[in-house]
């Protein structure tokens, strides 16, 4: 295993452990690698479902969240070769696709917080302890990736405005509990309706041509990169071989493949590897398939 430079460990005292499914202990000052192969003990243990969880764990531990997730990238990154021995591809893949889009949500929080002062106009109540603003909520409740993070985290706003002791409430905004119950009201609705969508979907997809995807069985990065030597750099009469946009490959490739274990692509990993300025994530010459030699 690699190590990377991580410069900040978000390891923890086992009297001051919170969450030992999580936490890494540190016990006698832990050094750069057994910090690193701690990190993979833990992911290699969980279950994919935690995954999302445990990295959320470590970012709220962490004083620079977002230069940690790109060093935990970068440990991920080099030891790629280590989910390909232990046949965990599809982690792999689960973890780059989290880690994408939880660094994305960091940037728009910081974006937020530099770029718009909470303002007494966006106080709904204020108590002794802390202002009830709907407004930062909402700027809060986007760093969440999960409808049930998402209400988990509005259940607990709701709570402490109704327990708290309010000093001051606004007369031209909402309740902050109606807004909050209002919130989480719209997250179930929009789950219902798009369960019923998909639904339908799948009715109109019973009644056309039966399709089964297929089954990959070489690193899901090559495949995605078969895509791009076709759409960004063999060309006929000037044109690529494939012509399309990228979202329509993304799709393509989502819809109509499985990985070798036959579970579902994800969207978002295919994006990161089909990015011009990510050849990090695509194979590295000697695994490359290529096309034009083929042709």
């Amino acid at each position: 295993m690699f190590a990377a430079p991580f410069k900040e460990f978000t390891a923890v005292e086992s009297s001051n452990s919170s969450n030992i499914l999580y936490d890494i202990i540190n016990e006698d000052k832990i050094t750069l690698t057994q910090f690193c192969q701690s990190l993979f003990d833990k992911i290699f243990s969980l279950k994919q479902t935690q995954i999302d969880a445990f990295i959320e764990h470590h970012i709220c531990l962490a004083q620079e969240p977002i230069i940690w997730l790109n060093e935990f990238e970068e440990l991920i990154t080099l030891n790629e070769e280590v989910f390909s021995q232990a046949n965990k591809n599809t982690l792999l893949q689960k973890i780059i696709s989290i880690l994408e889009i939880k660094k994305e949500n960091l940037k728009l929080v910081v974006y937020n917080q530099k770029n718009k002062k909470l303002a007494n106009s966006n106080i709904n109540a204020t108590s002794e302890e802390r202002n009830f603003s709907f407004f930062e909520t909402k700027n809060k409740l986007a760093t969440f990736t999960t409808d049930k993070d998402k209400i988990l985290f509005l259940t607990n706003e709701k709570f402490e405005y109704e327990n708290a002791n309010i000093e001051f409430t606004s007369r031209r905004l909402p309740d902050f509990a109606t807004q909050c119950q209002q919130e989480i009201q719209h997250i179930y609705n929009i789950k219902k309706l798009t369960a019923e969508l998909d639904s339908e979907t799948q009715i109109d997809h019973n009644n056309t041509m039966p399709f089964t995807k297929l089954k990959i069985n070489i690193q899901l990065n090559q495949l995605a990169d078969i895509f791009y030597q076709l759409t960004r750099e063999l060309f006929v009469n000037g044109k690529p071989m494939i012509d399309g946009n990228t979202n329509d490959i993304i799709n393509f490739i989502a819809n109509s493949f499985v990985d070798k274990d036959g579970n579902e692509i994800s969207p978002q990993s295919i994006k990161t590897m089909l990015a011009p300025s990510r050849t990090e994530k695509r194979p590295k010459p000697h695994k490359r398939i290529d096309i034009d030699k083929m042709l």
